[in-house]
């Protein structure tokens, strides 16, 4: 390993290969950690001194600063050595329940930092939606096999169970009026016959 790249000997296998990109991933990672850590001790320490240091680094402000704010949301006991940096990042605004609730759902689902995203936007479009002019539904009961498979799917999904119902009932209507429309024809004007 040099500053600017690796150099190979000839006849790696892929196992080792395939190692050297697990141990590159983990350094990436844990990088990010360890200089979020470094310019909090830096700043705690050496107030006066810190940016000086930053500087003769190379370092950018900004990023260390980024990577600082997510490591001191997360000290580390709280930090889970499964998931990358990305995925505290993603949830480092948010309520302490909220962060742990999340992370578990993310190791349980193996779930990447973009349908993390997607979950944390699913949630707080829900918030915005209960705002909105709403409709209640009748109560179904519905057996608890059912519904424990159904919130799986959505914890898999990476949709808030809510939200995760209301888009499978989406897609079951438009599939319903779809067939009906093309089994019975339309009137003019887009009407069913």
């Amino acid at each position: 390993m040099t500053r600017v790249g690796l150099r190979f000997s000839t006849g790696l296998s892929f196992e080792e290969w395939e190692r050297v990109g697990r141990h590159l991933s983990g350094i990436v990672d844990s990088s990010s950690w360890c200089l979020g850590d470094w310019l909090m001790y830096g700043k705690e320490h050496y107030a006066d001194r810190y940016q000086r240091a930053i500087r003769a680094a190379g370092l950018q402000y900004q990023t260390l600063r980024n990577y600082a704010w997510v490591a001191r949301q997360f000290p580390l006991q709280r930090r889970r050595g499964r998931l990358s940096f990305q995925h505290h990042a993603e949830v480092a605004s948010l309520p302490l329940d909220q962060q742990d609730r999340l992370l578990d759902l993310v190791e349980r689902n193996g779930w990447t930092t973009k349908q993390l995203r997607t979950r944390i936007q699913g949630e707080r479009a829900g918030c915005e939606e209960e705002k909105e002019d709403l409709a209640l539904i009748p109560r179904i009961q519905v057996p608890s096999g059912r519904l424990s498979s159904w919130r799986r799917a959505a914890d898999r999904s990476g949709t808030d169970f809510g939200s995760w119902v209301l888009s499978v009932l989406d897609r079951a209507a438009e599939q319903e009026l779809g067939e009906r429309e093309r089994t019975f024809g339309r009137r003019p004007g887009g009407a069913p016959a």
